[in-house]
């Protein structure tokens, strides 16, 4: 591991307090508060929000992607050369647009072709130029912060030099509607710590940050990050604000500084009782009592939800870069109970070191320290990382769990198709399920059945997901109801649509208190899952869950998926794995080490080059696994041709997904598969074909190309 300093070279933002930090930083001196009654679309009840009311470009894009689009334009207004990846925390994705077409009943998938999260990074992938890895984190409110801290692992990787990282989210039905079934939302406006506080404001807003490990002027440094989760509750935080302290507590020593170094915090703060109540808590017990200034802009801005931790990101280097300490915007009277004293209007003082707050449904935190360029040495360089060794693994296919499966394959068979509800919780708790729907069933029937492979008394730490499509069922129940009679849905069905519920429901079956990411790109999730989980996980004897999942929905599925058409067979399903990085644990290992968009004349040629040529590819690998979406079939069965051509691969080669069916995530479950293939040696359908060669390639083709490694070495 490098001991690169990673420094912020372009920033970016549109928020409800105006376009680019310039104007940022001038409405927190002047202390105004762009909390003020939804204008964007007509509802019975136009309550307060922070709504962006800059005119954006014409994108002709859903209001996400074209918020994100602003951002990335100034961060990379002074860069000469495209980012070298791009990794983005989103939550609503196009579903803005998706609730207009979906209450018109309309049922062309064209017109829900910018649905997906992925898209909002691909976009800006596109428009900017990057060809390398484009990773999509949706943890909820924490995931601009959790973007950054990734793309932090990733600089220091030493791999790449240029990432541009950050969060976007626009107002839409789903989340206006949503905190308001919670009963979160103050109908007045947010008030931070404020003694009478009873809720927040549903903002939008989009920042992004170009992250580099070359020193710029005037620079402003990221210095570390911290992941947990509370592991406590789908949409409350621990009391004692446990797992805040901890994502605080690991981001000043990721920074490999002192809590006395930080000289203010930039709070969550949403404004909700508990959460700031939490948070409070949790200050004091990291501060000895003692907190140094601190506010939350939220009262300034109201909460932009996948967008906030990015936004915050971006204010607090403004807090270091000009000497700004924001005031606590709308906070008349400070609740005693909290023992905060937040300032009531601008300071300007000189401040080495920020602590960035962000926490989310689920339990997921993200804290991050920003700095004085080069003020503070930082921590020393980690050492070399174990790889990730496999130590138990399940699946769910159309044919039923892990020994089904594979006794369908063995038998010829495909195993596409889709469980019932029965069968999928069969081994699960039924008290624990009952209100738990497809996708959060899924995630926890591959959980519970790999660590039980594993054999390990103690539970896994961290979880890491990829989800192409999310929750469909509770999306769906959401929006049609939301469609019949715009009255408040179910709080439940709420909870439970956002991406990261089924990894948050796992982490808190098994108490897994460390970093719970959600990756959601595409058919590309579950890569993008392993990616992370790689860079983030560090040697210890810990285990970790890597899933991998998606459900087939009736009505949802053909709309959004373009491999799935009203004539498909409906599938889904997933793979799970329990990893360690235990340098002790001897076993088949699996890492993703491709990640490009599959433009150019020189992908193929790349990839063979990452993988060591056409010679060491012959002689390492025994197996290939195509994963080929219905949707880039002629493209993506090209790209094969050339791979074979170019290397003279000879052994055999399995399309996966005429055995999987057509769903996201079906890259799970192949590696599933691939594992398992090796660990017998023997291949269904090559009669006389031995694995003697103990690695195998698990290739994604279409749209990028992916390619992940398993070695049975």
């Amino acid at each position: 591991m490098t001991n690169h300093k990673i420094y912020i070279a372009g920033m970016g933002i549109i928020s409800p307090l105006g376009r680019g930090p310039g104007a940022t930083e001038q409405a927190l001196r002047d202390n105004v508060s762009a909390i003020s009654p939804l204008r964007l679309f007509s509802v019975k009840n136009a309550l307060p929000v922070g709504e962006v009311k800059e005119n954006l470009e014409n994108y002709s894009l859903p209001r996400t992607h074209a918020l994100a689009l602003e951002a990335a334009k100034q961060a990379m207004a002074k860069c000469a050369h495209p980012p070298e990846a791009i990794i983005l925390g989103t939550t609503t994705g196009g579903i803005l647009t998706t609730e207009t077409e979906f209450k018109n009943n309309n049922k062309n998938p064209s017109a829900y072709r910018w649905h997906g999260l992925t898209t909002v990074a691909g976009e800006i992938a596109r428009r900017h130029g990057c060809d390398g890895p484009v990773i999509t984190v949706s943890t909820a409110c924490s995931s601009g912060a959790a973007a950054i801290k990734i793309a932090l692992e990733m600089l220091r990787k030493g791999e790449v030099k240029c990432i541009l990282a950050g969060g976007a989210d626009s107002l839409c039905h789903l989340t206006f509607f949503g905190f308001h079934s919670l009963q979160l939302v103050d109908p007045d406006g947010s008030r931070p710590l404020d003694k009478n506080r009873i809720g927040m404001s549903v903002a939008e807003g989009a920042a992004l940050l170009l992250l580099t490990t070359e020193k710029t002027d005037h620079a402003v440094e990221i210095m570390g990050g911290g992941l947990s989760c509370d592991a406590y509750h789908p949409a409350a935080p621990h009391p004692q604000g446990r797992g805040a302290l901890e994502a605080m507590t690991k981001a000043i020593e990721d920074a490999g500084i002192k809590p006395d170094d930080i000289g203010y915090v930039n709070l969550h703060g949403t404004g909700t009782p508990d959460n700031d109540l939490a948070e409070a808590r949790a200050l004091q017990a990291l501060f000895a009592d003692n907190p140094p200034p601190l506010s939350s802009i939220k009262g300034a801005m109201g909460h932009s939800l996948a967008a906030a931790g990015a936004v915050e990101a971006l204010i607090s280097a403004l807090v270091v870069s000009r000497n700004l300490l924001p005031a606590n915007t709308r906070c008349q009277q400070p609740d005693p109970e909290l023992g905060l004293t937040p300032p009531a209007s601008p300071i300007n003082r000189h401040v080495s070191a920020v602590l960035s707050n962000s926490f989310g449904f689920g339990g997921n935190n993200a804290a991050l320290v920003i700095a004085e360029a080069d003020k503070f040495s930082g921590a020393p360089a980690r050492g070399e990382k174990a790889p990730l060794t496999i130590i138990g693994r399940s699946c769910l296919s159309g044919a039923g769990d892990l020994e089904a499966t594979m006794a369908g394959l063995y038998r010829g068979d495909s195993v596409a198709g889709t469980l019932s509800l029965d069968e999928i919780s069969a081994d699960l708790p039924a008290r624990d399920v009952r209100r738990l729907k497809r996708l959060a069933r899924m995630g926890l029937a591959l959980a519970t059945a790999a660590h039980k492979d594993s054999g390990r008394d103690k539970p896994p730490a961290s979880v890491f997901m990829g989800t192409g499509w999310g929750a469909l069922t509770e999306t769906h129940n959401f929006l049609a109801q939301l469609a019949e009679d715009e009255q408040y849905p179910s709080p439940t069905d709420f909870v439970g649509s956002v991406h990261n519920g089924p990894a948050g429901q796992v982490a808190i079956m098994f108490k897994a208190t460390g970093a719970d990411i959600t990756t959601s790109g595409g058919d590309y999730s579950f890569e993008q899952a392993l990616m992370t989980a790689d860079l983030l996980s560090e040697n210890s004897d810990e285990t970790i869950f890597l899933l991998g999942a998606d459900e087939g929905h009736p009505e949802f599925s053909p709309l959004f998926d373009p491999s799935i058409s009203p004539n498909t067979p409906l599938a889904d399903g997933g793979g799970g794995f329990c990893l360690t990085r235990n340098s002790r644990e001897k076993g088949i290992t699996i890492f993703t080490s491709f990640f490009k968009q599959a433009t150019g004349s020189r992908v193929i040629n790349d990839l063979l080059e990452t993988l060591g040529g056409p010679g060491a590819i012959i002689t390492d690998y025994g197996l290939l696994m195509a994963g080929i979406p219905a949707a880039f079939r002629q493209t993506g069965q090209k790209q094969l041709e050339r791979f074979i051509k170019h290397t003279g691969f000879n052994g055999p080669v399995i399309d996966y997904r005429q055995l999987t069916g057509e769903f996201a995530s079906a890259s799970a479950l192949a590696a599933v598969m691939a594992v398992e293939f090796l660990a017998r040696g023997e291949l269904p359908g090559f009669p006389g074909v031995i694995l003697d060669k103990k690695n195998a390639l698990v290739l994604g083709l279409g749209e990028y190309i992916t390619a992940m490694e398993i070695s049975g070495r």
